[in-house]
């Protein structure tokens, strides 16, 4: 396989670097990672606009799923089927932290990475593996920001090594020549070491927190940074060997800090070599899960999959989620997050929306949406309603098996205040009620990858509709 190349043939600074890793090789991680960041700023914003941000990428809402059920963050096994249960058993926190993980591989895994690159990414997840763990012995208030502050810890190198083509081969040949050290060598060929560009990347990307302060202050006096430094260091330690003097080095400082025996300690680190690899092919790092389970005394059989969308399976878990859901305590908000995710992943749309009927029954007003390409702050969505003459909005209120629209045949209808809100495509709209009487609107289309709509499609939507108004009629009877 050819030798990858920058989309910049030749960055030669420090900055035209970081422009080239972030704006041209990464950009769907740069993107995700500051929407969710913005989120986080905003108060007012909750857990559906942090799904709302993960189910824009189909493959990062399954990588998300498939890490969010393994037994290391699922010990208790409760399936999660819907990124909105996700939220609700391990927390908007961590499900925030683990879609910045995701993201982060979405965008670096590729067939093209090469012994160095795989290495790099081995190094990292372990280390953030064996952070975490210190973390938690520690009592940190948020392992899991220290798994992530460790895992891009050294975003600098990880990204160079997947990304920088020739120049990777250079540092290389010097390095093999035994005459330069690593920071030699990248300061012979790029100008800068790697860790340089790790700070300039952060910045660009804004993580800010724990994340941008432990690679740019490494020797800060805060204690959170602590555990990323020794997790690094019982990685190295790890490499070097069980018995070497590194790694009683490290034990020691173990020893001091959790007050385990060393034969203990030891243990648990196998134990986090061993997590370490499970973690890393949940995240799709099949290649570099080889490099962290040659340290480790237990062998896992890895085994990569090619995944197909199985839009049945989804359609099943979920409704079989929502089913549970409204046979217990009702909460409303859930219940519509799954009701919406359901259709928009289980039949595959590409934009889906849950709106309320406002009070003087002139608008349907925005409460979820998922796959609205939205400006940050951009205002909440908003369908006038119109009966004379009657629009798209108006006729599906009054069509208690929903609507299927097409501009084709029911070209009347889309007015030009409907055409300015959707656009003229075709369209699923699903009335809910309340006591017979309509309160909101489902909405969804496939105006973005222009598929066209099925009867199995539309029949689907209705399912799923029809269980909010299941969920509806007990939440009144159990109040």
């Amino acid at each position: 396989m050819p030798e990858t190349e920058p989309h910049n043939k030749n960055p030669q600074t420090l900055d035209e670097w970081t422009r080239v890793l972030c704006d041209q090789e990464m950009p769907i991680f740069s993107n995700t990672a500051q929407n969710i960041y913005n989120t986080l700023d905003d108060e007012k914003k909750g857990a559906m606009e942090l799904a709302s941000i993960i189910l824009q990428d189909p493959n990062l809402t399954a990588k998300l799923l498939k890490v969010s059920n393994s037994s290391y963050y699922n010990p208790s096994k409760q399936r999660m089927s819907t990124v909105s249960r996700a939220i609700v058993i391990l927390g908007s926190k961590t499900v925030r932290e683990l879609t910045i993980a995701c993201s982060f591989f979405e965008a670096i895994i590729s067939p093209e990475n090469k012994h160095r690159a795989n290495k790099e990414i081995a190094k990292a997840i372990h280390s953030a593996v064996q952070a975490k763990e210190l973390a938690i012995a520690c009592n940190d208030k948020s392992p899991e920001e220290v798994f992530i502050a460790a895992l891009l810890n050294n975003i600098g190198p990880i990204a160079f090594w997947c990304f920088g083509g020739t120049q990777c081969k250079y540092i290389t040949e010097l390095i093999q020549s035994g005459n330069f050290t690593n920071e030699e060598a990248e300061q012979k060929v790029l100008g800068f070491d790697l860790s340089e560009l790790g700070k300039g990347i952060s910045r660009s990307w804004g993580l800010g927190g724990l994340i941008e302060e432990a690679i740019d202050h490494p020797t800060s006096s805060n204690p959170r940074i602590q555990p990323i430094l020794l997790g690094q260091e019982i990685t190295q330690a790890i490499d070097d060997g069980w018995e070497s003097e590194a790694m009683n080095t490290c034990l020691k400082k173990l020893e001091t800090q959790t007050g385990d025996n060393l034969k203990t300690l030891k243990s648990k680190l196998k134990q986090n070599t061993n997590d370490a690899v499970q973690i890393a092919c949940k995240f799709g790092a099949h290649d570099a899960s080889q490099f962290i389970q040659s340290n480790s005394s237990i062998k896992v059989e890895i085994v990569a999959s090619n995944e197909i969308t199985d839009h049945k399976q989804i359609q099943f878990h979920i409704l079989q989620d929502i089913t549970s859901h409204i046979s217990g305590k009702i909460n409303l908000n859930l219940l519509f997050e799954m009701v919406i995710e359901g259709i928009h992943r289980g039949i595959g749309m590409d934009r889906t929306l849950f709106c309320l009927l406002s009070p003087d029954k002139k608008s349907l007003n925005e409460k979820f949406t998922l796959g609205w390409l939205k400006k940050l702050n951009e205002k909440k969505i908003r369908f006038e309603i119109s009966a004379f003459p009657a629009n798209l909005f108006f006729k599906s209120l009054q069509s208690p098996d929903g609507l299927w629209a097409n501009p084709d045949t029911d070209d009347t209808l889309f007015t030009p205040s409907v055409i300015n809100s959707i656009g003229k495509v075709e369209c699923f709209l699903m009335p809910i009620y309340m006591d017979k009487n309509p309160i909101g609107l489902i909405y969804t289309d496939r105006s973005i990858h222009n598929k066209p709509l099925t009867k199995e499609d539309h029949k689907t939507a209705q399912h799923f509709s029809q269980q909010a108004n299941i969920g509806l009629a007990l939440y009144k009877i159990k109040r």
